[in-house]
């Protein structure tokens, strides 16, 4: 008999489970899913719902399933009448301080209350209101908005801000009734250590945070005939939109999301892909530059606006550590209002650039004062005055939020043909496909650094020790006659291992990359929900197959990206690309909030 395993019976059947299985795990095994809210496997089992309880032999009460460890020789019932009753009341007592205003919900329909009052055969709440008033909702972020009155106290965002992310701008405040989830002093997600990573409305299982929605702004200048409306889609998008629209779990939807984005009125469909090859060429050379000048190294990565605004407030005095490189979708905003506005005889006050990204933080990162690189371009050219002031992205929407609006103009998303991005900045390689993923960044900087330094062309284009799906991961390269360390993170938790390496002057490494959400882009907190570790899987097989399939998979053979640089920007870390692609960081204060 091996002695690391536990005999139980669940509903009559007996199996053998490791030591330390929680019941709700074991249930699993054979078959039956355990009805839960707060719930999130690997981060929080906070047990406050109650809808997971089950009966369990020779225990008074009922046991909660995902807080509790099985034993040998222990017998669990699933369904008896006195679990399934539990269950209904628990959600009864749920419901009775919830809004119900399903209908005008933005999750209505991908809601799992909503879902689980019909699994559960809840019709009727038969108890009063306990809460005497509705709380204020918080506006105060620029890419999120939390309804408290929605909030079922389930502590799933405070577990991934505080144990993923580890950042905690939220918590449970209060007490008994007067329980929320809020912010320090109540002040509200823009004056807090919030990130805007979005994670946490990734984990809601209601309407209580959500997006900050740009749909009716971007519908409104596509009715506009006086403006040109740009618009420039993410990696990650690809493999999110189709399942957004009702598809399979990772279809790769290319084609057709170009299509559909030409149904809904856009002047110009672009590829933010394009601006990552061109963020390759900026961030490799300057990798280079760091190399072969002693400046400050680790390098880091710099795309990923949550990790941005996590090391300005936590780490503020490594910030010299981070590429000055824009990441692709504020470069994009750039090109389009400078290179392609100029090339095209538009004028840059009636252009409008729009981003589909999985990111909520995108919408944060477009709104930085210092993100008006094109203005400053033109201001010179056109004797612009301040106030005519414009930004390099007027509006991001996430994968949900175009999902929504193709769905409101009644598009069939499955029967679209598909079609190409237009030219010129459509054009990208597989190298920027893969930034879509964790380690893609990393390893598209590496085809082209690689091969710059060498002089030699490198076969093997594919680095498959960053590919691993550990939080952490590390290669070491041999580049000429020296062995250069690289390393990736994903999450703000595994980002912070790597800075305090670096704190305490241990760190290993010339490069790092660090994307703010699990698994990189694709499991971004715009995308589908859910998005769990088995969906994003999918999502990054997709990916990987995408860039196999593109006839050039290193950033610095993309001829769009050689004819910008040729027309326009003329070498990599030139006076023009520092003006409109590189960018200066803020050096915060976490102890402020």
């Amino acid at each position: 008999m091996d002695e690391k395993l536990i005999n139980v019976t669940i509903d009559g059947r007996k199996i053998a489970v490791g030591r330390g299985t929680k019941i709700i795990d074991a249930c699993k095994r054979v078959g039956i899913t355990i009805p839960t809210l707060c719930y999130l496997e690997d981060i929080s089992a906070y047990g406050s719902c109650g809808v997971c309880v089950v009966e369990v032999e020779n225990s008074p009460r009922l046991v909660r399933s995902c807080m509790h460890i099985v034993t040998e020789g222990m017998v669990i019932n699933t369904h008896t009448p006195r679990v399934l009753h539990a269950r209904k009341v628990n959600m009864e007592l749920l419901l009775a301080n919830h809004p119900l205003l399903c209908t005008s919900c933005e999750r209505n329909l991908n809601c799992e209350l909503q879902a689980l009052a019909h699994q559960l055969g809840v019709r009727e709440s038969r108890f009063g209101r306990t809460k005497t008033k509705f709380e204020e909702i918080d506006r105060t972020s620029p890419s999120l908005v939390r309804d408290p009155n929605a909030c079922i106290l389930c502590n799933r965002c405070v577990e991934v801000c505080e144990s993923m992310q580890t950042v905690s701008a939220i918590s449970m405040i209060g007490r008994g009734l007067n329980t929320k989830v809020g912010t320090f002093l109540d002040g509200g997600l823009a004056n807090s250590p919030c990130t805007n990573c979005g994670q946490c409305a990734l984990v809601c299982p209601t309407g209580a945070i959500v997006e900050r929605s740009a749909e009716d702004e971007v519908f409104a200048a596509l009715s506009d005939p006086t403006l040109t409306v740009l618009v420039q889609t993410a990696p990650a998008i690809r493999v999110g939109l189709g399942e957004a629209m009702g598809l399979g779990e990772g279809a790769l939807v290319t084609e057709q999301m170009v299509t559909s984005l030409r149904r809904l009125g856009f002047d110009r469909v672009f590829d933010t892909q394009f601006t990552a090859d061109l963020t390759i060429m900026e961030e490799a050379h300057e990798l280079i530059d760091r190399i072969t000048h002693n400046k400050p190294l680790p390098m880091i990565t710099s795309c990923s606006p949550g990790w941005i605004k996590f090391i300005e407030t936590f780490y503020p005095e490594q910030v010299d550590h981070l590429s000055s490189c824009k990441s692709p979708q504020q470069m994009f905003g750039a090109v389009a209002k400078t290179y392609y506005a100029k090339r095209a005889g538009l004028d840059p006050r009636t252009v409008r650039v729009v981003s589909i990204m999985p990111c909520t933080a995108k919408k944060y990162e477009a709104g930085r004062s210092e993100m008006d690189g094109a203005f400053k371009w033109w201001k010179k050219e056109m004797d612009l005055s301040d106030e005519e002031r414009f930004a390099d992205v007027d509006w991001v929407l996430t994968t949900r939020e175009l999902a929504r609006m193709l769905e409101r103009i009644g598009l069939d998303f499955s029967t679209l043909e598909g079609s190409d991005f237009d030219d010129p900045l459509g054009a990208s390689t597989g190298g920027a496909v893969i930034f879509a993923n964790s380690g893609g960044v990393m390893e598209a900087a590496l085809r082209t650094a690689v091969e710059t330094l060498t002089g030699t062309v490198l076969e093997n284009v594919e680095f498959s020790d960053l590919r691993e799906r550990a939080g952490i991961r590390e290669a070491a390269l041999t580049i000429g006659e020296s062995t250069v360390r690289v390393a990736v993170a994903n999450t703000l938790g595994n980002a912070r291992v790597l800075l305090d390496q670096i704190k305490g002057g241990e760190s290993p490494y010339a490069f790092i990359e660090v994307m703010t959400c699990p698994d990189g882009c694709i499991g971004g907190g715009g995308q589908p929900i859910p998005s769990t570790a088995e969906i994003r899987a999918k999502r990054i097989a997709s990916i990987y197959e995408e860039d196999r399939h593109k006839p050039i998979r290193k950033s610095h053979e993309n001829p769009s990206i050689k004819e910008l640089y040729e027309t326009f920007l003329t070498k990599p870390l030139s006076d023009v690309s520092h003006q409109l692609l590189h960018t200066e960081y803020t050096k915060g204060d976490a102890y402020r909030y």
